[in-house]
């Protein structure tokens, strides 16, 4: 199994499953994470055939260019999504990962880690809490499989479930929720996109609330969000700098802590150093 990698995920954005002629199109859109769609953008009558688009995009080996790859499935309690999963047991050319939408408790995931195991697929997981349910048990589900690189707050479902505005205010509870629980468990968490494509600074403002609230990055429903939340997302050259000085530091040492300008720095904090490092990275700083 490989272990979680520190990369950007400061940005993703959506690309249909029945349409493969805009896979390439979003992996150049300059997103952190292309996640292939299967779920609620496809109609019923669709499914098979999306399913049968997307998988075939994975056939061929794919480069190495950055972008963090996802196949978006259908819940697991429904029947599409076991037929999803059916589908990608039987390939010998899974996607390096899957999002799970509407997770509810922890036994799901689970299931899908021991399944992809018996298959000997690597197949990493995200998780996206989007129920109250899922909500009531983040801590658990955060920290039950070591498939697990990031969770994804799904702000339109959960304000339904909760029957409040889907407003930054009216969510602050239900999203430091996951924030804590994916802290927990070393993950990074992943925001809602911001639906209103006429609102730029909306968006914006959206986004820097939630990457002060502990977020790592936030989804787009187009492409031109997506310059913009970059650039949220991006920490600035002081902060890289601190961050390579921490990471070579710490390695010198080989303690569970160093002194730096007078601060105590413990182990704990490398895990958004080397972070902060891979975005710096991705972007040639």
């Amino acid at each position: 199994m490989t272990a979680r990698i520190p990369r950007p995920r400061r940005s993703f954005i959506f690309t249909p499953g029945l349409r493969p002629d805009m896979f390439p199109k979003a992996l150049a859109s300059g997103s952190d994470i292309v996640c292939v769609e299967l779920e609620d953008g496809i109609a019923p009558k669709d499914k098979a055939e999306a399913r049968q688009k997307a998988l075939a995009l994975f056939e061929q080996p794919q480069p190495d260019d950055g972008v963090e790859r996802i196949v978006r499935i259908n819940s697991m309690r429904e029947r599409f999504g076991i037929e999803d999963v059916q589908a990608i047991l039987a390939t010998d050319t899974p996607p390096p990962a899957l999002m799970m939408p509407k997770v509810r408790t922890s036994d799901e995931v689970v299931m899908l880690d021991q399944l992809l195991t018996e298959a000997g697929h690597t197949t990493r997981l995200h998780v996206i809490i989007e129920t109250n349910e899922g909500l009531e048990a983040a801590f658990e589900i955060a920290k039950c499989s070591d498939r697990i690189d990031a969770m994804f707050f799904g702000g339109v479902d959960m304000a339904a479930e909760l029957r409040c505005h889907n407003t930054f205010e009216s969510m602050i509870y239900a999203r430091s929720r996951v924030v804590h629980a994916s802290a927990a468990a070393g993950l990074d968490v992943i925001d809602v996109p911001f639906l209103d494509l006429d609102d730029p600074v909306g968006m914006r403002v959206e986004a820097e609330k939630v990457r002060d609230l502990g977020f790592a990055g936030k989804g787009s429903v187009h492409p031109k969000q997506i310059a913009a939340l970059n650039e949220v997302f991006t920490p600035t050259e002081a902060q890289i700098t601190r961050a390579r000085r921490i990471i070579a530091e710490f390695e010198a040492a080989n303690t569970g802590l160093v002194v730096i300008d007078g601060k105590l720095i413990e182990k704990p904090v490398l895990r958004d150093m080397y972070r902060i490092v891979a975005i710096a990275d991705r972007m040639g700083r």
